[in-house]
């Protein structure tokens, strides 16, 4: 109950009062300085950190404190560099003690180097906390899974060309300026008429047709590249640039191979084979049953009683939701010391294997939302099932709370890690405001 007297205290003071959720994670951070330490070798490496001469560069506190603000107000970071002098309680919660803001880049350097794991052993850190001061008690676990989307258009093999051709031809331009002897060839007006008619053709012959011109201007692209790439220079600026082209060849390759095999001889091709998007490659490609096919990351998720997120996981590929279970139940038991009295999951979760795993686990009550075949859920008694059942419907409203709440439907961060780092800084902020909804029905009844 140390929280919970902390934050009395805290919450009679105004500024607080007006903003609970930040008065309850600064009551979490200075009670708690372990915390930190979870993401100090991410942000400083190995190296002490010096408390000595001018603060330059915000501390580990300011910078976890920082991205925290950032993910709970739903800004960018130039967003957060303005609410450093715009909102009093971002300066106090910052801790910028009257000092001049930190810039948006500086903030950006810094929390992109916290790295996945550091993030996922915060989330269970602060579950802990939540268990000691009784919000959760792991008696009960239901478990699901949705789609986060990356931040791409639908892929076409039409459009993939394209893009391809686009960035090859701008990366080569800013080669030429930098490098007056080298020359290429500017493909994008022609490409682009063809992009437009293959968009609007809709017999298999002439779209064939049409790819078969498209791909002989891709490959002049591809030699184009290739070339730039061998010439050998002194200028790091060409050099980069050359490195940029170098990790874009492989790109321009594959997508030349999967269209040309599924576009000119009409030969499907393997969903591990495909690219969907040539700026966001870790994109997969999500079906779920009769439902829209996505394109981004399956989300595993597994929540308490509480509500609280017990269990955050970021997927390659679509699995199974079948062989999802297992695995969620050793890291929680693993994680928090303890197996759950109760689970219920969705249907798809439903095996002969998962039920006899959880009795062998001691699990008591066991009950899939949909059971086929010879299968049956485990439970002491009808309404037992019955209340599980309606619990388990529960997580449907975790689930858009998350995703609405902290605008990950669609994940704008770039890249695979950064991608698992934004669902997991959502999943921290949406057990903040899980455990200050809970603060203060206890604040309000005490009783």
């Amino acid at each position: 109950m140390k929280l919970f007297n902390a934050l009395t205290l805290k919450f009679e003071k105004s500024d607080w009062s007006r903003n609970p959720e930040f008065g309850l994670i600064d009551t979490l951070l200075e009670q708690h300085p372990e915390l930190l330490l979870i993401v100090k070798d991410d942000i400083v490496g190995k190296d002490k950190e010096s408390n000595f001469g001018r603060k330059d560069v915000p501390s580990v506190e300011q910078i976890m404190r920082a991205a925290i603000y950032k993910e709970m107000k739903g800004l960018d970071y130039r967003g957060l560099e303005y609410a450093q002098t715009d909102s009093r309680i971002c300066a106090t919660f910052i801790k910028l003690d009257m000092r001049q803001p930190f810039s948006f880049q500086m903030f950006q350097k810094y929390i992109a180097q916290i790295k996945v794991i550091s993030l996922q052993k915060l989330l269970v850190e602060i579950n802990k906390i939540a268990i000691a001061e009784g919000y959760e008690d792991i008696s009960k676990l239901r478990q699901d899974t949705t789609v986060v989307k990356s931040n791409i258009h639908y892929p076409t093999n039409n459009s993939l060309v394209w893009d391809c051709i686009k960035e090859a031809d701008r990366l080569l331009e800013h080669l030429k300026k930098e490098d007056d002897a080298m020359s290429f060839r500017d493909y994008t007006t022609g490409a682009k008429k063809i992009f437009f008619k293959i968009n609007v053709t809709k017999g298999e012959d002439k779209r064939s047709q049409l790819f078969k011109r498209q791909l002989v201007t891709f490959t002049k692209v591809i030699n184009q590249v290739s070339n730039s790439i061998k010439k050998k220079s002194g200028n790091w600026k060409v050099m980069i640039l050359q490195l940029s082209l170098e990790e874009l060849l492989p790109v321009l390759e594959q997508v030349y191979s999967m269209t040309y095999q599924r576009e000119i001889l009409k030969q499907s091709v393997a969903n591990d084979k495909k690219l969907f998007s040539i700026y966001e490659q870790h994109a997969d490609i999500i079906s779920k049953g009769s439902r829209e096919v996505l394109f981004g990351h399956k989300i595993n998720l597994a929540t308490g009683k509480s509500n609280l997120i017990l269990d955050c996981e970021v997927l390659r590929g679509n699995p199974s939701d079948k062989i999802l279970y297992q695995p969620t139940v050793e890291r929680v038991a693993a994680n928090y010391g303890r197996v759950p009295r109760d689970i219920a999951t969705d249907g798809g979760f439903a095996s002969k294997e998962n039920a006899e795993y959880s009795q062998k686990k001691g699990i008591v009550n066991i009950v899939f939302n949909k059971v086929v075949g010879s299968l049956k859920n485990i439970a002491s008694s009808l309404n037992m099932e019955t209340r599980l059942k309606k619990w388990r419907s529960g997580i449907e409203a975790n689930i858009s709370n998350f995703k609405r709440g902290f605008n990950i439907a669609v994940c704008t961060w770039k890249g695979w890690e950064h991608f698992q780092s934004k669902v997991l800084w959502s999943a921290l902020g949406y057990n903040f405001r899980v455990m200050t909804a809970l603060t203060l029905r206890r604040i309000s009844d005490p009783g």
